[in-house]
């Protein structure tokens, strides 16, 4: 559904329709958001979005004036998604301060709303090499003081714990179970305030992880999942190939290698680049040629100067290439032993390596499907991803009733 006419405001502005059926804001809402929007440029995305968290954040504290507590849960909650949403275009380096102001406004929305559930949910600090991880354990619905399998949820490139909570841990933890949700390098709080940039080893952030979560009286330490999307679904699958504790992973899409596709589009320009061959070693002039089709492409330009670069801590092209070299499962993924799952949306460019990735799994695998004519076809089945949740979480089900038994 189109909504917005600028391409890459239409990419983040319809995200927050994924978030509907979790307490996002409602379809009128993120309408009335692209309205404002009109043909105006990424400082009026900006702008009508942070219109929204405004308006939406006055009405969660007059409703809490009025001591309706669940209005204002509600709206601060929705509040937080718009802020969130706001920011996508103003990403690079140097850090834009209209995205500070406005992360900030997020992450206050959201810690007023998650403390107004009863018992209240609270942020966390995860322990992390000399600092910590900015977190939150979301508790199974009405089952908050049992003993239940735990879901970790990991982001990967442009998400923050927030979308996290509305994609996932609400649809978990509606089904039973404790979801733990941080954000780790690159990522979210870790990027934004304190430019710690993205780390292929996600295994030695995982594993600070689960040193935290066995740690919570409430999670049971035999039943803990590993789920990540989009970039996290690598992640994922990373941090499974040296975390023995975990008794699942979930990667929505498998992704094999992040240099991959810089690869393909560097031997579409004549470098021919064997499959094994660094990136290292492409000529400068196949560089250059990249970047000047990147900079004229508003997409490409976003992703890999705006996005990639700042969130890998990228001084140029050459280097930013040289260091997605690293985030591989070559050599590692035969170490995974617990059960795998590979999600495929049938339009999801980063689901190319699925086959491969299931392929070199050594343990229990699965592969499941999502196709178009289910609207479940594009990156992560964010425009039906309730769909994805109940299949997903039917799976985790199976697994982890075989291993309670």
């Amino acid at each position: 559904m189109k909504l917005f006419g600028d391409e890459l405001h239409q990419d983040f502005g319809s995200w927050p329709l994924a978030y509907i059926p979790y307490g996002g804001p409602d379809f009128g809402t993120i309408a009335a958001v692209a309205e404002a929007v009109g043909d105006g440029d990424d400082t009026a995305f900006h702008a009508a979005w942070l219109a929204a968290g405004d308006r939406l954040a006055a009405e969660a504290r007059d409703a809490l004036v009025r001591e309706h507590r669940v209005s204002a849960r509600e709206s601060f909650l929705q509040a937080s998604v718009a802020y969130c949403a706001s920011y996508h275009p103003l990403y690079g380096k140097p850090v834009d301060p209209r995205l500070i102001e406005a992360f900030r406004k997020q992450i206050s929305a959201f810690d007023e709303g998650l403390a107004l559930f009863d018992p209240p949910i609270l942020p966390v600090r995860i322990p992390f090499e000399g600092t910590s991880l900015p977190a939150y354990l979301v508790p199974a619905t009405d089952r908050g003081v049992e003993i239940r399998p735990l879901v970790i949820l990991t982001n990967g490139y442009d998400a923050t714990v927030t979308d996290l909570y509305f994609a996932s841990a609400v649809a978990a933890s509606r089904r039973g179970y404790h979801c733990l949700i941080f954000d780790g390098p690159g990522q979210g709080e870790m990027l934004y305030e304190h430019g710690v940039p993205l780390r292929p080893d996600w295994e030695t952030v995982v594993r600070a992880v689960v040193d935290f979560a066995v740690s919570l009286p409430t999670v049971d330490p035999t039943r803990i999942a590993l789920s990540g999307w989009s970039l996290g679904g690598h992640l994922a699958l990373r941090a499974a190939t040296d975390e023995p504790r975990l008794a699942a992973c979930i990667a929505d899409p498998g992704l094999w290698s992040v240099a991959s596709a810089a690869r393909d589009f560097a031997n579409r320009l004549g470098a021919g680049l064997a499959p094994e061959a660094s990136l290292a070693t492409l000529d400068a002039d196949v560089v250059d040629r990249m970047f000047a089709i990147i900079q004229v492409d508003r997409g490409l330009r976003w992703k890999i100067v705006q996005r990639g670069f700042w969130a890998n801590g990228a001084s140029d092209l050459r280097d930013y290439l040289h260091r997605l070299e690293d985030f591989t499962l070559e050599g590692r993924i035969q170490n995974i032993e617990c059960p795998v799952l590979l999600t495929q949306a049938e339009n999801d460019p980063l689901a190319g390596d699925t086959q491969t990735v299931f392929d070199a799994l050594r343990g229990p695998k699965r592969i499941m499907r999502f196709t178009a004519a289910e609207g479940a076809g594009d990156h992560c089945e964010m425009q039906n991803r309730s769909l994805m949740n109940r299949r997903v979480l039917d799976w985790l089900d199976s697994v982890m009733a075989a291993r309670g038994a």
